[in-house]
């Protein structure tokens, strides 16, 4: 399942905040949990101690990594996807695209959420890859605009979900940027900056939304190249686990990994 469609299975704008309490227990959020700052050091540290400080200091000071994507390529365009919440009979629409490394793996996906009703408003929501430090949150700027600040709200084993109210200054920052910078820390506290293409995001947006027979054809598509990604990695590793076998004749084969829950 595409990272897209786990948007729409999230429904309306307080989707994640349910799907939070019904699936994210305290064990999946103390996996990503950032781990306990290290001790300060002494306020005289002998000379030798001093330059590591230093170097430290220097690499405070490098700046961001920038991570560039570029869109799924089985996702030619943006995609526009309108429905109504069942429960408020509110109409629901986002334009939403996912985004992949140069060797073809599944990065982030965001989605734009336009709300109407007698309380219109505009969400941003992120997949971002696990091993993120949570507590910070993330930010994203359309180019070098101002930065909006994003919280966490769940992790699933295949990605942490997080979201952000915008105005309509970022929506019309966004149709007419280049990069939605998307910046985190590491398990490290380094940032990284993901630099997202925005080309294509206004058109989608303000056109109509994608025909429900497109939209689930497509769907079956990313599918089907999915698990057959998802197999050749699988026996990948089934003939290392068999090379490493070979050299090893006298040692007891290890168990087999647990498959990870859908």
């Amino acid at each position: 399942m595409s990272f897209a469609t786990r948007f729409a299975s999230l429904g309306g704008t307080r989707g994640l905040a349910t799907a939070l309490a019904l699936l994210v227990s305290a064990p999946v959020l103390a996996q990503t949990a950032p781990a306990p700052k290290p001790a300060a050091p002494a306020t005289r540290p002998a000379a030798p101690a001093q330059q590591p400080a230093q170097g430290g200091a220097q690499q405070q000071n490098a700046g961001p990594t920038v991570v560039q994507v570029k869109a799924e390529p089985s996702q030619p365009e943006w995609t526009k996807v309108c429905g109504k919440d069942q429960n408020t009979n509110t109409e629901i629409c986002y334009t939403t695209r996912d985004f992949v490394s140069d060797q073809g793996q599944p990065v982030l996906a965001l989605a734009v959420y336009d709300v109407k009703g007698q309380q219109p408003q505009k969400v941003v929501r992120f997949v971002m890859p696990l091993g993120l430090l949570l507590q910070p949150g993330l930010r994203f700027a359309v180019d070098q605009g101002q930065a909006i600040a994003g919280r966490y709200v769940m992790c699933l084993p295949n990605g942490c979900f997080a979201e952000a109210q915008v105005k309509d200054d970022f929506i019309a920052a966004i149709k007419k940027g280049t990069n939605l910078n998307v910046s985190v820390q590491n398990q490290m506290g380094r940032e990284l900056t993901f630099a997202v293409p925005a080309a294509g995001f206004g058109k989608a947006f303000d056109g109509p939304p994608i025909d429900p027979k497109v939209l689930e054809e497509q769907q079956k598509k990313l599918q089907e190249e999915l698990q057959k990604k998802s197999e050749e990695m699988r026996q990948r590793m089934l003939q290392s686990q068999g090379q490493g076998g070979a050299a090893a004749p006298g040692a007891a084969a290890p168990a087999a990994p647990a498959a990870p829950k859908p």
